[in-house]
């Protein structure tokens, strides 16, 4: 599934890998919001529907919540894979129950949560995302400069590939995700060509060539993400954000020349189940871990060969500590 990339400041995919075995009930093209879970009309059955997106650490989240929810609390829990902007949809039509990681979509809120109030805000995950513009830091070690977006022109014959021709090669992933890449090169006047790798798979699979080559490279990156611990990075400092820079690119995203925000990561629910969804939605509104959990997860399964339910359930073994506090009380 794809959707039209926009430009919008503070909403952002995040990382992952697309060669998940995170099991999904729906997958391709078709118009998610037009699915529903097939148990979701059992009567008397215990059953939660997860919206599940594409990158890694999302997934993690549903990987987590879905093996507990079954194990614990004893639902059937069917996963949904829906893009950013559809999710919200099948969120307000009840096709979904939960969004677990939202990175900012203030237009939906104000639709979905303010004016139809047929979308819930149901609290943090605990995590926050970041995104950012990211050099490896075996090349910014030696050349520290590189990390000041002013000194980036002094570096792009150095990152020109065959796709960026003549200019440097800016990495991003996946075009369905929003990025205001372009824009900030355009603005900031720099000599470098957004390429896009056309996935999060491919992103991960370059970014991890580049560094067994000790190649230096520019790529769209953010946090959290647990390349970071196989393939250290360290961010280039953009012009900073500001309030007064978002406003702007609300109403003109071409005009956006600043950093994007840090974004606590938000959870949503459907109305109806956040009114009526019992232990499964006490629990998911309790569920809220850290950085370094998601990343834990998320390494088991994109880099180490887990499956979701294999890397939750040995998260699950390891943090007790953690998710006891989830449960809702009896």
């Amino acid at each position: 599934m794809s959707r039209k990339r926009t430009m919008i400041i503070g909403t952002a995919a995040l990382a992952g890998t697309a060669v998940l075995s995170l099991s999904l009930s729906a997958c391709g093209k078709a118009d998610m919001t037009k699915q529903t879970s097939p148990f979701a009309a059992a009567k008397g059955s215990k059953s939660v529907t997860l919206s599940v997106q594409t990158w890694v650490g999302a997934q993690s989240n549903v990987a987590v919540a879905k093996y507990l929810l079954e194990h614990e609390l004893g639902y059937h829990v069917d996963t949904v894979q829906v893009d950013e902007i559809p999710a919200w949809d099948a969120l307000s039509q009840g096709r979904v129950d939960a969004i677990l990681e939202d990175w900012g979509h203030p237009d939906q809120e104000k639709r979905y949560v303010k004016d139809k109030k047929t979308i819930t805000a149901a609290g943090g995950n605990g995590v926050t995302g970041h995104i950012g513009w990211y050099v490896p830091k075996y090349w910014a070690d030696k050349h520290p400069e590189v990390t000041d977006w002013k000194n980036l022109n002094k570096f792009a014959d150095q990152l020109r590939t065959s796709e960026s021709g003549s200019k440097g090669q800016l990495m991003d992933g996946s075009p369905s995700y929003v990025t205001n890449d372009k824009a900030l090169v355009k603005n900031l006047k720099l000599n470098y060509e957004v390429v896009f790798a056309g996935s999060e798979a491919a992103q991960i699979t370059q970014i991890q060539q580049f560094a067994k080559e000790k190649k230096p490279f520019l790529t769209y990156w953010y946090e959290p993400q647990w390349l970071f611990n196989q393939v250290p990075m360290v961010e280039v400092k953009l012009p900073k954000y500001t309030d007064a820079c978002a406003e702007k690119g609300t109403k003109d995203p071409t005009s956006i020349d600043c950093a994007y925000p840090t974004t606590p990561l938000q959870k949503f629910f459907n109305t109806e189940f956040a009114k009526k969804g019992g232990s499964a939605a006490a629990f998911l509104k309790n569920f809220q871990w850290t950085k370094d959990d998601q990343n834990e997860v998320s390494e088991n399964i994109a880099s180490k060969g887990l499956t979701a339910d294999e890397a939750a359930k040995q998260w699950v073994n390891k943090h007790p500590e953690v998710w006891k506090k989830w449960l809702p009380k009896k």
